[in-house]
């Protein structure tokens, strides 16, 4: 049997030539938030697994349109990278094991998906949260 190919998509597609940036340390799970997006057109940048290795990615050239970020990776809080998307109006979405009543106030208004999660779903809401930008 062959290889499947990736689904080409049309610029008309929401996540269509989006920088999408992927924060989990739950290997799998990365790979088919990945998978997803790329099917979807976006250009994923990661996944990756550590808050300095996303500050680092942030505090780069590189363009980003939006990311999806795990609350807690390895013992280690995501807020601040939170914060420093929110400063450069950079739009995010949570994706967490974490109900909405643990989450910062601060972050109340950011949309979230309690893991396990419906990564076409999420894909969906992602492009829902970049329409008009």
């Amino acid at each position: 049997m062959g290889q499947s190919t990736p689904i080409r998509r049309t610029g008309s597609e929401p996540l269509a030539g989006r920088s999408i940036l992927i924060v989990e340390d739950e290997y799998f799970l990365a790979d088919d938030l990945a998978g997803e997006l790329k099917r979807r057109g976006a250009d994923v940048i990661g996944p990756v697994s550590e808050v300095l290795e996303a500050q680092t990615i942030l505090s780069s050239d590189q363009p980003i349109d939006a990311a999806l970020l795990d609350i807690n990776l390895r013992n280690e809080m995501i807020y601040p990278l939170a914060r420093a998307l929110r400063e450069r109006d950079i739009r995010f979405a949570f994706t967490t094991g974490y109900v909405r009543t643990s989450i910062r106030s601060e972050f109340a208004d950011v949309l979230l998906w309690e893991k396990p999660l419906d990564v076409p779903a999420v894909a969906d809401g992602l492009a829902e949260l970049l329409k008009g930008r």
